[in-house]
């Protein structure tokens, strides 16, 4: 999720544009048969363009939306402002997005860079979501946390994962926000059942809700395996907010 890092018109519609670009690039088309109309203004002939027919095929193509959501960021124009040469990108919006304001941080970092801990950005993108897409139906495909010090932490630390808990907990809090107001979420998918291989990032970060001993590949269930347990079954009982 993307929010405007001042008040200022132009960071607005940066923000408004960042979703575009890293939404609504795939999902427009897919709904209503064509690129939004926030990027046709930026990349104008440098897009492809569909014939009628191809539009008619393409709209409603799709029978539900999944959303991958971590974090949230503010996200700033680069059409008039000062902006790094790896922001003021157009296959990115012309957005730049950072995760400070005025030297506070916009959440708890996490073990992924630029990935901050953002409960009520569950919400906006759900809302955001239902919104735009007139409320198709929706499944959290995928909603994780990794503690940033995972490397240093000791096994019995790393099992006693609180923090994941909280995360989860307040996420959830925010996505129950958004049932309740009317969004069509189906579903909600933890990332992961267990530590797994995370691409680039290799080993070194640990997103499971069961632990794997990298030498014997032995996997416990940590506690926060038992909170999901509970919380799935209804016997949990802290609530965070």
């Amino acid at each position: 999720m993307y929010e405007p890092l001042t008040e200022s018109e132009l960071d607005h519609r940066a923000a408004k544009r960042a979703l575009a670009f890293q939404s609504g690039w795939t999902l427009d088309p897919s709904i209503f048969g064509d690129y939004p109309e926030e990027i046709k203004e930026y990349l104008g002939s440098a897009l492809p363009s569909f014939s009628l027919d191809e539009k008619n095929y393409m709209k409603n193509s799709i029978d539900f939306i999944g959303i991958n959501h971590y974090s949230t960021t503010y996200a700033k124009d680069c059409t008039n402002s000062s902006c790094g040469a790896t922001e003021n990108r157009a296959i990115q919006g012309f957005v730049g997005t950072v995760g400070e304001r005025d030297g506070v941080l916009i959440g708890e970092i996490t073990a992924m860079g630029g990935s901050y801990v953002v409960p009520r950005g569950m919400q906006e993108i759900v809302n955001h979501i239902k919104i735009r897409y007139h409320n198709k139906p929706m499944f959290i495909t995928e909603n994780g946390y990794s503690s940033p010090d995972v490397r240093e932490q000791r096994v019995i630390e790393l099992m006693n994962d609180v923090k994941r808990v909280e995360f989860h907990a307040r996420y959830l809090a925010h996505l129950a926000k958004s049932i309740r107001g009317g969004a069509d979420v189906r579903g909600y998918f933890i990332w992961s059942l267990m530590d797994c291989y995370q691409w680039n990032l290799g080993y070194n970060v640990r997103f499971g809700l069961y632990y794997v001993d990298r030498q014997t590949l032995t996997r416990i269930p940590k506690l926060s395996a038992r909170w999901y347990k509970n919380f799935l079954t209804n016997k949990s009982e802290r609530v965070y907010k």
